[in-house]
């Protein structure tokens, strides 16, 4: 009997699958990471677009306000102010944390998708010439993701200058 090499090694057929199943790994772990990073840009987007929109009322109200009322503030979680109108009204950072939030008076500027985790309002008194200037800090995170590597986390800081004084 002739023995000839024409079939396949036990060892041969194992290198083969071997090499398929690091390349499935690989490819699964490419795609998990891009959902991953798709996840976390989902989320950065829902964070910053909730401290834009509370930051623009709070800038608004502030720039027009007839007068803030303590200057500078003691409380720096709270910034009370007298509208055009002399209407009293304020802004402030509610169970900064987990559950956190900023409120206009007692109504929510910030949804509760996203948790406040950290918050400042700074009123610095005008000498001379210059205004009353309001520096607002804010950090926020996504609520369903708190703790998750997906989760977005954003910071936001300006400064405001009063125009009515």
């Amino acid at each position: 009997m002739k023995k000839g090499n024409s079939g396949v090694s036990l060892i041969e057929i194992l290198i083969v699958i071997a090499i398929f199943a690091i390349l499935g790994i690989l490819s699964t772990r490419a795609v998990l990471l891009s959902l991953q990073g798709s996840k976390k840009g989902d989320s950065q987007v829902k964070v910053r677009e909730n401290l834009d929109y509370a930051v623009s009322v709070i800038e608004r109200q502030l720039r027009n306000a007839g007068n803030i009322t303590t200057c500078p503030n003691t409380d720096s979680l709270v910034i009370s102010y007298s509208d055009s109108n002399d209407i009293l009204s304020s802004f402030s950072c509610v169970n900064v944390g987990d559950e956190g939030y900023i409120a206009s008076g007692s109504a929510r500027l910030t949804s509760e998708d996203v948790a406040v985790t950290s918050c400042s309002f700074l009123c610095t008194a005008g000498t001379g010439v210059n205004t009353p200037k309001v520096q607002i800090e804010i950090g926020a995170v996504d609520a369903g993701s708190l703790g998750a590597k997906e989760g977005g986390r954003v910071t936001i800081s300006t400064e405001i200058n009063l125009r009515t004084y």
